[in-house]
Order: structure tokens, then C-alpha cells, then sequence
């Protein structure tokens, strides 16, 4: 189970525990991930996406997962985001030529 997230791409980072005596030894910033239902409006569905707590207020910063999918890069993205985007991209296409 990786601890990336899907929308933004953010995973662990590596740094240094600092002691008093200042002696260093490793350690991992994992993010703070959460599992969370995110609704699309141009689909009228639901997807459960493993994203970061600042994810979730960007999300709500853009106005929503369909507009945050469409202005994001697909290098970002993950494999199951860019399903997703791809999917939100044909809807709109659809609903514009008709």
C-alpha cells in the first residue's frame, strides 16, 4: 500500500531526528493521508481516493474534484485520477455538443 497521494502526487519525505546533543539520525514525514469519498458532479458518482488533508482543501479552494482534475497536470495524477479525469473530459464533450 503506497503512502502517496492520488490527486497531488506528495509522498514521504526524509529527514533528520536532532537530539539535544545535536546527533542526527534518520527518519520518514509521512503524509497525513485519508481515505475519502469525493463526489464528481459531471459524473454524478462517487470515487474513494487515498489524498492529503491539504488535497481535500484545495479541493474545496477550486470547486470540486471535476474542476481540480481538469486544471492539474497528468504527470501528477495517478493512474486511477487520470481514469477519472479522462472520463469527466468525454462528459463535458458530450453535454457541450449537445
Amino acid at each position: 500500500m503506497s503512502r502517496r497521494c492520488e490527486l497531488t502526487g506528495v509522498g514521504p519525505m526524509v529527514g533528520h531526528n536532532v537530539s539535544h546533543s545535536n546527533i542526527k539520525t534518520k527518519r520518514r514525514f509521512l503524509p497525513a493521508l485519508a481515505e475519502t469519498a469525493l463526489q464528481s458532479e459531471a459524473l454524478g458518482q462517487s470515487f474513494r481516493l487515498k489524498v492529503t488533508n491539504a488535497t481535500l482543501r484545495t479541493l474545496d479552494f477550486k470547486g470540486g474534484l471535476d474542476a481540480y482534475l481538469l486544471a492539474t497536470k497528468d504527470e501528477v495524477l495517478s493512474t486511477r485520477a487520470r481514469r477519472i479525469k479522462k472520463q469527466v473530459k468525454a462528459k463535458l464533450a458530450a453535454q457541450a455538443a449537445a
